[in-house]
């Protein structure tokens, strides 16, 4: 498996979002939903440490434990 750092530009790190379940990811592909429709173009996150018990997974309808972006253009 070969892992990839995020972009840097200017000490800035581009962090990649998946546009289809909004997860923050570090690959090229999403591992959650397999989409490769990404956007470094976000703003907000949230951290979903127990998906079944969070009341915030529930209402962004998020069911896997993660770090994810609240939007995404």
């Amino acid at each position: 498996m070969v892992r990839r750092r995020a972009q840097k530009i200017g000490g800035i790190t581009l962090v990649k979002v998946c546009r289809e379940c909004h997860r923050i990811v570090d690959n090229h592909n999403c591992p959650l939903c397999g989409s490769n429709s990404l956007s470094k173009d976000w703003s907000g996150y949230v951290v979903i440490l127990n998906a079944e018990r969070s009341e915030i997974a529930k209402k962004l309808q998020i069911n896997q434990s993660g770090k994810y972006a609240l939007k995404v253009r």
